[in-house]
């Protein structure tokens, strides 16, 4: 759903039938439904990117595999089970490492561990025969740089990702206070602190 736009595609157990000449004589076109808007399923895989840029993933960069993808890891509790589902463009595949009957897979068999590799392994493969292309931004939404640790408006010495917001979103507009920023971002962000107190104080006053 989300690498499509926002589209289920109906699973087609026949596909196409060709007769001994090579004709076709059926064909089965896919049928797709929009679950979610374009701008909803474009945020899910941004975030999801993230998972394997710098999150629980990033494994499957150390295991080779390039170009844009976007996936969840998950592990239940006692390490019963390791989940990696993860996208491109062209192509999704879930891994699950466990046993038949439940028990505990190894110490410490986090699925970045025991389920990315394999994913890594499966999708450097079929980039082979369907290359990974980049998700498409609609252009309903706008790019907006935040700081990569406080989620919050970077100053200059934050290190900085490129989230997308729609309209009716709320986009944060408070300065990163972990980095210390230049002069002019500290008095602003002094500023912003001192009227945010003060706000909250006049409020406390009309509530009693």
């Amino acid at each position: 759903m989300f690498p499509g736009g926002g589209q289920v595609a109906r699973p087609r157990g026949i596909v196409t039938v060709l007769d001994a000449s090579g004709f076709q004589v059926l064909d089965r076109p896919v049928e797709r439904e929009q679950i979610v808007s374009p701008e909803v399923a474009f945020q899910m895989t941004s975030m999801l990117r993230d998972v394997v840029d710098r999150g629980t993933a990033a494994t499957a960069r150390a295991w080779g595999v390039r170009g844009p993808v976007a996936g969840k890891t998950g592990t239940t509790d006692e390490y019963r089970d390791a989940w990696f589902v993860g996208y491109s463009t062209a192509v999704v595949a879930g891994v699950w490492v466990g046993f038949d009957q439940p028990a505990p897979i190894a110490r410490d068999a986090y699925a970045a561990r025991v389920a990315v590799p394999i994913w890594a392994e499966f999708m450097k493969r079929a980039a082979r025969e369907l290359p990974m292309r980049e998700f498409e931004i609609p252009s309903t939404l706008r790019p907006e740089e935040l700081c990569s640790v406080s989620y919050l408006r970077p100053v200059d010495e934050c290190p900085t990702y490129t989230e997308y917001f729609k309209d009716g979103d709320k986009v944060p507009s408070e300065l990163c206070p972990i980095h210390k920023g230049s002069l002019k971002q500290q008095a602003r962000r002094a500023i912003e602190g001192f009227f945010r107190t003060l706000g909250g104080k006049i409020a406390g006053i009309f509530k009693r």
